[in-house]
């Protein structure tokens, strides 16, 4: 059995409620209807904040942290966070509060309202301890993790390193030669990942399964995968090598923004992956933007594909990765709608389309549709604020294109689109 973590209301006017959390999931606390677990908003919960603090929970590790509430969090009688009387709500989201990690028994207290934290560690957990990492080191050590993170392809037989192609907060894109059995050599990308914090069986199988759904797609749209495996605690998986690289490395190239018919036309293709996705093999990315679209040329016509299907955010799901989400970033916040936030293992096909319009805004402005950068706390950011109208970056944008990606981009409080098919017809007749 899985670890799982168990927050019981002891105090309050919702004594006796229980919420149990048995894999990743994010969770926010607050009077907000949006909230994971809504306190009720009435004159006895009026000092609770609308969006008042955040868990991050990967059982059975949970850390908590204020959002710049004006009554604070407590976490065993101790105030772990909140804005000054002085503050408005907009400022107190912008102070740098730290996490805090919970353990079994310790209470987080919010006004008159009080949850006791149980933690129920399974055999997994008991015969492998997670490493700690103390909060107040854990951006620096990840930071230096992804820095010096080198793999040695010579562990992973049959592949050699050419050249590294990108790195990231999962780990390393490298250029590397594979020789299979018959002696033939091929060009693969070979994406290694972080080395593992906690190890536990069920995270692992949790992987590797979405990793052989993943196998299973075959479309000129997406990259194809082809290996995976696991060499002393290093994960890796490869791909096909697309040489024109990503749609990153082409806008770099145009000067920092595509032309509205190169944009469009990779969009429709990605589209076209994401359809045969979405309906043949019912899988979800859930990771789309423009470092994730690359590009190859095919008798002098450029294919775009979607790559990295899912398996980045499989990783986190599974909790191997050893980042949180308040200690680093889940996801890619700049192309993620409030779904996602709200519910980090939000899995239904408009999620992506919220993301292919955000990419698609990006290209043809070299912007993000919310301001995030600078940004404190972009979860936040994602939950109270809307993305910019395209024009106001780019007022050249024609005004039927503009009011189609504006219209993808309303995430509250529903998303518009939920077919890449109705989304590409959508776009073709704008175009």
């Amino acid at each position: 059995m899985p670890a799982k973590v168990t927050l019981t209301i002891t105090e309050g006017k919702l004594q006796g409620r229980e919420f149990s959390f048995d894999s990743r999931s994010t969770c926010f606390i607050g009077r907000h209807p949006d909230c994971n677990i809504q306190i009720p908003n009435d004159s006895d919960h009026k000092m609770i904040s609308r969006y008042h603090c955040f868990l991050d929970i990967n059982p059975p590790d949970i850390c908590v942290r204020d959002l710049g509430s004006l009554h604070g969090t407590y976490v065993n009688q101790e105030c772990i966070g909140k804005r000054e009387s002085n503050q408005t709500a907009e400022e107190g989201r912008q102070l740098r509060l730290l996490e805090r990690d919970l353990k079994d028994g310790d209470s987080i207290k919010l006004s008159n309202t009080t949850f006791q934290v149980s933690v129920d560690l399974s055999s997994d957990h008991l015969a492998i301890p997670p490493t700690f990492i103390p909060h107040e080191f854990k951006g620096e050590i990840l930071s230096r993790m992804d820095i010096d993170f080198d793999t040695d392809l010579g562990l992973i037989a049959n592949y050699t390193k050419i050249k590294l192609l990108g790195r990231g907060g999962c780990g390393e894109v490298y250029l590397a030669s594979h020789d299979d059995a018959m002696g033939n050599r091929k060009l693969v990308a070979l994406k290694t990942l972080l080395p593992r914090v906690a190890v536990m069986p069920h995270m692992k199988d949790r992987f590797l399964k979405e990793v052989e759904l993943t196998k299973m797609l075959d479309h000129p749209n997406l990259v194809k995968f082809d290996d995976y495996g696991e060499v002393n605690d290093i994960f890796y998986f490869t791909m096909e090598f697309c040489d024109r690289g990503s749609v990153v490395h082409l806008m770099e190239k145009r000067g920092g923004k595509l032309g509205i018919e190169e944009a469009l036309d990779i969009i429709l293709q990605v589209l076209d992956g994401l359809h045969y996705a979405h309906t043949e093999k019912s899988l979800v990315h859930r990771d789309i933007k423009p470092g994730n679209i690359f590009l190859t040329v095919d008798r002098g016509m450029t294919i775009a594909k979607l790559g990295d299907y899912g398996l980045a955010k499989a990783f986190d799901l599974a909790g191997l990765s050893g980042q949180t989400f308040t200690g680093s970033v889940m996801g890619t916040p700049s192309f993620m709608p409030r779904q996602q936030v709200l519910n980090f293992k939000y899995v239904e096909p408009d999620v992506d389309l919220y993301a292919i319009a955000a990419t698609l805004y990006f290209m043809l402005t070299g912007s993000y549709p919310r301001q995030l950068e600078g940004s404190i706390d972009p979860m936040l950011e994602i939950l109270t604020k809307a993305a910019i109208p395209i024009r106001e970056k780019d007022e050249s944008i024609p005004q039927p294109l503009a009011e189609l990606i504006d219209l993808a981009l309303v995430d509250n409080p529903k998303l518009h689109f939920k077919s890449a098919i109705a989304f590409k017809q959508a776009l073709l007749k704008v175009f």
